[in-house]
């Protein structure tokens, strides 16, 4: 069977497919647009996505709901302290009929795979997610298995409970290429919640997706088209430097830090209606994408002290380029981007 040509698409369809996206995910996650917003941003960039809060908040039904509204296929790994490698990436099984060993892919061969409570898990299963999330194959038995694309680790962990949990390897963390939280509802919100439940009469929620697989490469190979001034890779190399300049860490962000501002300013840019990125869009997603891949001092950790308390510091110590060449009025760093500011509705893009 011959395969069609890849899908292209331009920023501007690319924006209204994500608004339509998120408009279809706040039907189930009430109030939350702007974490959804930062997910979506994580899809569109190719990167993995770890959501850590407290239980109940809908951290797995993010994930959920993505891969119904964007045609995805998703597998689920329950992350426990006695899963072993090979019940994520698979294993060699033994076939009777053919009288020979062949392989038996493990639910890390789906296009968004959902870690539940990874932290849960010893790090030897741990390490075996390193090599799919970084370079999109798993190895078993000395051959190597591409990975479908698109691919993305939606990770939860809860911050709260310690017993039975094992600290993420910072070689990990440094592959999520953000770091984001839910948060508790608003009171309004939190009834609306419970409406919408009630109207459903179940506790089962399906999504129509709006996208499919080839629609979503698609988007993700267009973020190649948004404009990063060398203004901005400067800031971007900055910001992380400053971060290893910190009294209050033992380690700061990575180079793969400096990638990851990028990758995701990108795309936050798109849902703003633009086709380069401004300084502010950095500023926006700077503590998502750096304060986990920081290690802190240990008198810091015992007070408290996080890594997005590293990043505000640096965003207030280093400056950030003045107008952009070419940057339309009103949308350079003088004009700070709010939260409710995007991703804009689908309506606006259109």
């Amino acid at each position: 069977m011959t395969r069609s040509q890849p899908e292209t698409l331009t920023l501007a369809e690319t924006a209204a497919a994500a608004a339509r996206i998120l408009d279809q995910l706040e039907t189930v996650i009430v109030g939350k647009r702007p974490c959804l917003s930062l997910v979506v941003s994580g899809l569109l960039a190719g990167g993995h996505v770890l959501l850590e809060d407290v239980p109940g908040l809908g951290k797995t039904l993010i994930a959920r709901s993505l891969a119904q509204v964007t045609g995805l296929d998703v597998g689920r790994v329950q992350f426990t302290p006695d899963l072993m490698p090979a019940d994520v990436t698979g294993s060699m099984v033994f076939n009777q009929a053919d009288r020979r060993f062949e392989f038996r892919p493990g639910p890390i061969f789906n296009n968004i795979v959902l870690g539940d409570e990874i932290n849960r898990a010893p790090p030897k299963t741990q390490a075996a997610m390193l090599e799919a999330m970084a370079e999109r194959q798993v190895t078993v038995d000395g051959h190597s298995h591409r990975l479908s694309q698109p691919f993305m680790v939606v990770a939860t962990q809860n911050p709260v409970e310690f017993e039975g949990t094992y600290p993420l390897p910072e070689a990990q963390l440094d592959r999520f290429l953000l770091q984001t939280s839910i948060g508790y509802p608003a009171e309004e919100d939190e009834g609306e919640i419970i409406r919408r439940r009630l109207e459903r009469r179940t506790d089962e929620v399906t999504l129509e997706p709006v996208v499919d697989q080839d629609t979503v490469v698609a988007m993700q190979q267009s973020m190649e088209d948004v404009e990063v001034h060398d203004s901005v890779v400067d800031y971007c190399v900055g910001l992380v430097r400053a971060t290893r300049e910190s009294p209050k860490v033992s380690a700061g962000a990575s180079p793969r830090g400096v990638e990851a501002l990028v990758k995701l300013a990108r795309p936050t840019a798109v849902l703003a209606g633009r086709d380069f990125v401004t300084p502010d869009d950095v500023k926006h997603v700077a503590v998502p994408a750096l304060a986990h891949r920081i290690s802190m001092r240990p008198e810091q950790w015992v007070r408290g002290v996080g890594g997005d308390s590293v990043v505000h510091d640096c965003l207030d110590s280093v400056p950030a380029p003045e107008t952009l060449p070419g940057t339309p009025p009103g949308t350079g760093p003088e004009t700070p981007l709010s939260p409710d500011h995007y991703p804009a509705p689908a309506s606006n893009h259109r």
